[in-house]
């Protein structure tokens, strides 16, 4: 039998493997996004940059935690400036890069994607809902009108993709999604971190200095699958599949929900950079074992059961 094809198109975006990088897991340095590029990812995202110049909160930042990570890093950013900067001086045009951007409002995510736009920017992911920085994330996913007017915003600057990273951290992310779809997303990411903390039962002080972050890891896989069954059924537009992907069976399982993609940010701790081949052997492995020419052949699939 034919190699299985695992390549995708989202939008305009084409990929030779469905495998991601996920933000927020190796900085914006283009260098080290090339590594991962190399290393058998199909696109990298960069960490989330906005408007400004971040800081983000003193340590600890992170903590393993039974069954993932947890983080409050606080969206620590050089400022949209200071990236551009890097991005001109650097090689991209062969580079599948997808800009993660984070703002307060419209005109800030507007003038965002004017400046990034003349450069070889594949596509933009919209990150609306980091669970631990007030005003910037799930405060932002939790408000209808808000994520449109940012969207709409958005589309009225740049013809490239838009990806639109959901919040789980809402009462109803079916809603968040098909509110995105009919104001624009080119596809959805789904879902981002968790709201989480952990507590030194020696001290009994919360163990981040920022006492609440987000959860990651395999912990938070079947939450992550559950939402992205139950968006595939309500939307027409991609999804990307985030959260706890560590092995091929865990690929396997967001691409039956309804996944297109799948995005991979703690398997590399766990991993390395090995992760993306191992992976990507294990699905094409399923792929020949079921019969499939093509990875695209089994997205959605187990909407197909009563």
């Amino acid at each position: 039998m034919q190699e299985p094809d695992l390549s995708i198109e989202i939008s305009s975006l084409k990929m030779e493997s469905p495998l991601m990088l996920a933000s927020g897991i190796l900085g914006t340095s283009i260098d080290l996004l090339r590594r991962v590029f190399e290393a058998g990812a199909g696109a990298v995202v960069t960490k989330s940059v906005g408007y400004e110049q971040r800081t983000g909160y003193n340590n600890p930042t992170i903590v393993e935690v039974y069954g993932g990570y947890l983080n409050a890093i606080g969206l620590s950013n050089p400022g949209i400036k200071e990236f551009h900067k890097e991005l001109s001086r650097s090689k991209i045009d062969d580079l599948p890069l997808v800009v993660s951007l984070f703002g307060a409002d419209p005109l800030e995510f507007r003038e965002m994607i004017s400046l990034l736009d003349e450069l070889e920017v594949k596509a933009y992911e919209l990150n609306i809902s980091c669970p631990h920085v007030k005003g910037f994330g799930a405060e932002v996913c939790q408000d209808s009108k808000l994520v449109g007017e940012i969207i709409e915003a958005v589309k009225t600057e740049t013809q490239k993709p838009v990806f639109v990273k959901l919040s789980p951290n809402v009462t109803d992310i079916v809603h968040t999604a098909k509110l995105a779809e009919d104001t624009g997303a080119d596809a959805l990411t789904v879902a981002n971190t968790f709201r989480a903390m952990a507590i030194d039962i020696e001290t009994g002080r919360p163990i981040l200095a920022n006492k609440i972050g987000g959860l990651s890891g395999p912990a938070i896989k079947p939450i992550a699958v559950r939402c992205v069954y139950e968006i595939y059924q309500n939307v027409d537009i991609p999804i990307i599949g985030c959260g706890g992907v560590v092995d091929w069976e865990d690929a396997i399982e967001f691409f039956l929900a309804g996944a297109t993609a799948i995005q991979i940010g703690t398997g590399i701790a766990y991993e390395g950079l090995s992760v993306f081949e191992k992976i990507k052997q294990g699905v094409k492995d399923y792929l020949i074992v079921k019969g499939k020419r093509s990875v695209r052949e089994i997205v959605g699939l187990a909407h197909g059961f009563r």
